[in-house]
């Protein structure tokens, strides 16, 4: 009994997780497809509501404004110009996809795994939830990213794409164990309440904070006309 209630307790909040996904994955993707002033509008919308949020984390600490601010910019506005200058390059609509679908995967990939395999915490002192095993589960999922974006490609080499793939999950991993840090910081368990199942915007995007930074940092050694994953 104690076990069926542990595995219910684990698992309950994947309904609404999947419900939040359905609704907001396509609203993303259909910005990302149209491009210009839609996808720089819901860039910086996402912008301003994650930086509400950490002006309220900031309050709650009693953190100085000049501090908060400096912080908050740091922390949000690498992510955001990221994202709007890859998807202004010639390859920027598969540049960008090809970094959503690993943050998501990896998101994805430590859930299903951490879930289902337990084991040995990665970090308990920032995050007591996260686990080696998940760890491992969202490292593969994006390194598959890689292989299928490749296989897909004529001429896509898939050891190089699968490669950068783990770079960026890695990425996207860090920037969710560091926004887990900041909030063990300010004291709060999520950053918002915005989004059912996730939280709020920060909660939702912190991979995207480090992962994004990354791919335009290679996008501009390679060209933006190139696209990064081939």
């Amino acid at each position: 009994m104690a076990q069926d209630l542990a595995e219910s307790t684990a698992w309950r909040d994947l309904r609404v997780r999947v419900a939040s996904a359905v609704v907001l994955a396509p609203l993303g993707l259909a910005a990302l497809w149209l491009g210009g002033p839609v996808w720089n509008a819901m860039i910086v919308l996402l912008a301003a509501g994650m930086a509400w949020e950490w002006s309220a984390m900031c309050a709650k600490a009693q953190v100085r404004p000049l501090v908060r601010v400096l912080t908050g910019v740091a922390y949000i506005a690498p992510a955001s110009v990221a994202l709007i200058w890859l998807r202004g390059g010639e390859a920027g609509r598969a540049d960008v996809l090809f970094v959503l679908l690993i943050v998501w995967a990896s998101d994805i990939g430590a859930y299903l795994a951490g879930r289902l395999f337990g084991g040995p915490r990665l970090a308990p002192r920032i995050s007591p939830g996260k686990t080696w095993s998940g760890a491992i589960g969202g490292l593969v999922a994006a390194a598959l990213v890689g292989v299928v974006a490749a296989l897909l490609v004529p001429d896509a080499r898939v050891l190089p794409a699968a490669l950068l793939a783990a770079c960026l999950g890695i990425a996207s991993q860090t920037g969710d164990l560091l926004e887990s840090a900041l909030k063990r910081r300010f004291g709060v368990k999520d950053s918002g309440r915005l989004i059912p199942g996730h939280g709020g915007l920060l909660d939702r995007l912190d991979g995207m904070l480090l992962a994004a930074p990354l791919a335009a940092l290679m996008a501009l050694a390679l060209g933006q006309s190139t696209v990064i994953w081939q």
